[in-house]
């Protein structure tokens, strides 16, 4: 059991691969120190926060459903469908879809709300709203979609396209390619591939935590080819037994392929400045 203590709640991570039975276990000891503390608190006239606690599983295909209550201190936790971790709404099954549709909402209310006063503002300053009030919801966090089908990403692309006729006040069915490329737009997809690789980028390099750098490993073969000098990485089968690649979402998955697909010329730059801008290129190419 680990955890993450920030300054009015606290977040825990558990993990068993075989026995559910001790995960619950595990779960209610952790929370019923967490209960006795928040009742230690009550004397600086805190709240208790039990009743806001939100208890949320991600079982394998091959684990058992979760559905009663872990009683904690005679109260009973229901396992939830999902629960939000810094802004992200995350569910049970990790498809996004709760956060897609939270967001696809968030965003459709905020185009709606910036027609009714386009007409007064200048395209400067209607680009500026449209990238802070859409764009960046549609930005934020948005590795985590890696690898979902572009039936998934779908509501979210098609907020990008009515931002873009927005941004050039035309009608609804207008064709979007062109005014996406004037103004410098990624598809949604694409940039989720981009922010993917950026990551990637850093992460050959050595630039974040070790936690993401064990996750991908340089390609060696085993004769000297010309590969050994193109940086790629080592891709994990898919299909072997107990590998940790066996979901093909998996940042260990996903990234190499995504990585050796690049032109050698993108993956061999030496700044990330130069690495951002090829890479944004070629993904406008493609």
């Amino acid at each position: 059991m680990s955890d993450l203590l920030y300054m009015d709640y606290i977040k825990m991570y558990a993990r068993s691969e075989q026995n559910i039975d001790s995960l619950i276990h595990t779960t209610r000891i952790s929370s019923n120190d967490i209960v006795l503390s928040f009742r230690l608190e009550k004397s600086d006239g805190n709240n208790d926060k039990l009743e806001k606690t939100e208890l949320l599983f991600f079982p394998s295909k091959s684990s058992p459903t979760i559905d009663a209550p872990i009683t904690v201190e005679g109260s009973g936790m229901t396992p939830s469908g999902s629960a939000k971790n810094l802004g992200m709404t995350l569910d049970d099954q990790l498809n996004f879809s709760r956060h897609i549709a939270a967001v696809t909402q968030s965003c459709r209310f905020s185009l709606f709300n910036m027609r009714r006063i386009c007409p007064f503002l200048m395209q400067q300053a209607t680009l500026l709203l449209v990238q802070a009030l859409v764009i960046s919801c549609l930005n934020y966090c948005n590795t985590l979609l890696a690898g979902l089908q572009a039936c998934a990403i779908r509501p979210l692309q098609l907020v990008q396209n009515a931002a873009a006729r927005l941004l050039f006040n035309l009608p609804k069915h207008s064709h979007v390619t062109p005014l996406l490329t004037a103004i410098h737009w990624l598809l949604v997809a694409a940039h989720i591939q981009f922010k993917t690789l950026v990551l990637a980028y850093q992460a050959t390099k050595g630039y974040t935590p070790s936690h993401l750098q064990s996750l991908i490993t340089p390609y060696t073969p085993a004769r000297a080819l010309q590969s050994t000098t193109s940086d790629q990485l080592a891709v994990p089968s898919l299909w072997e037994p107990g590998s940790r690649s066996s979901q093909p979402r998996l940042f260990s998955a996903i990234v190499p392929r995504w990585w050796n697909d690049l032109p050698q010329s993108v993956r061999t730059v030496e700044s990330l400045a130069i690495f951002r801008r090829k890479l944004k290129t070629h993904l406008f190419r493609t």
